[in-house]
């Protein structure tokens, strides 16, 4: 297929930091998502109401001076921010968030990745439990970075315990494995019906081999570590076939070069990410399955109702963006940067 028409594709999971930081990488994702789930874990995290309103503000301030430089006028993108659960959570914390407009809760196990050392000490303590029967209440959704202290390579199944009790204590309150990296995890999202999951373009490429196989690579590093060719194999075959299940979010994670040769977790993909994605799936011949994994699996999940239709019109055409880009704090190495890439996108209208 030499075009690719996408409408309104969304990005469930990313990482858009702040300050200079946030300036360098969110057009990438304003510019060819129509919305998209930034996650809390700042410095400060977004722990209430009034920090993730601030952030929407600046978020919006940023993509505004894009979109003008671009030509892309009127609404079209639309953040959604979740908000960042701790062990000092209110019930009317999270009221009040919810009046706001937040749907979406973010639990980090204490100390499971970057800045989540404000995570949750105990997930099935009893204040917790209480918070989500409210959450339940609420419709709110409940986004999860499902890690025990483990084994790194084991770490996410372990955790599968944690996410059955939820789904079984919780049965109308909606789920999400965030960036499944574990072959059993989708055996696991298949067993409740509130259990959904998230799936990264990495995590469909790589392995544990990319990382440690031959010299040591930091730019493959994450968190959830990439694992086996099983693993890889089976969450490729999960997104390719449009499970109705699993929604994309890239993880997109930005940290300068440096701080990456310092060991810093986290791929920053966003510049790539809807190139990469239409050659990934035509390479398997499953482009028909693309829009649900982009879009409208996230829509009916998370129900997400957009205002306009953002189009995006992709050719066929050798495409390669560049190993980096720009930042005032250093350059931010690009996921498949060199990577020749078969489409580029031509064309971007808002219907």
């Amino acid at each position: 297929m030499d075009t690719i028409i996408l409408q309104n594709p969304i990005d469930m999971h990313i990482h858009l930091r702040q300050d200079s930081m946030l300036e360098a990488v969110l057009p990438y994702s304003a510019r060819h998502f129509s919305a998209l789930l930034a996650m809390p874990n700042l410095n400060p995290p977004l722990m209430d109401i009034e920090a993730i309103l601030a952030y929407k503000k600046e978020i919006m301030r940023i993509t505004q001076i894009d979109s003008e430089k671009n030509g892309l006028k009127g609404d079209h993108f639309v953040p959604l921010i979740a908000l960042y659960i701790h062990d000092n959570l209110t019930i009317e914390m999270l009221k009040q968030a919810h009046l706001a407009g937040v749907k979406i809760l973010k639990l980090y196990p204490k100390g499971a990745t970057t800045n989540a050392e404000n995570g949750v000490s105990d997930v099935l303590c009893p204040h917790l439990l209480t918070l989500l029967e409210k959450a339940q209440k609420l419709n709110m959704i409940l986004s999860i970075h499902g890690e025990s202290a483990g084994f790194s390579m084991d770490r996410e199944k372990e955790f599968l315990e944690v996410f059955s009790e939820l789904a079984k204590t919780f049965p109308k309150l909606t789920i999400i494995i965030e960036h499944l990296s574990d072959r059993h995890s989708l055996e696991c999202i298949h067993k409740y019906e509130n259990l959904y999951a998230t799936i990264t373009l990495h995590h469909m490429l790589l392995t544990l081999d990319d990382v440690i196989g031959g010299k040591l690579n930091p730019f493959m590093f994450c968190k959830p570590v990439v694992k086996t060719p099983a693993d890889r194999d089976a969450i490729l075959q999960a997104a390719l076939s449009g499970d109705s299940k699993i929604s994309f979010g890239s993880d997109s994670a930005p940290h300068t070069i440096q701080a990456k040769l310092e060991g810093a977790a986290g791929i920053f993909s966003a510049p790539i990410l809807l190139e990469a994605l239409c050659t990934l799936f035509a390479k398997h011949n499953k482009l028909e399955n693309l829009p649900q994994f982009l879009s409208l699996n996230a829509q009916k999940i998370y129900d997400i109702k957009l205002p306009f239709t953002k189009q995006i019109t992709l050719k066929k055409d050798s495409f390669s963006f560049g190993e980096s880009i720009e930042s005032k704090l250093g350059n931010i190495a690009v996921f498949m940067g060199k990577s020749s890439l078969d489409y580029r996108v031509h064309e971007i209208e808002i219907l």
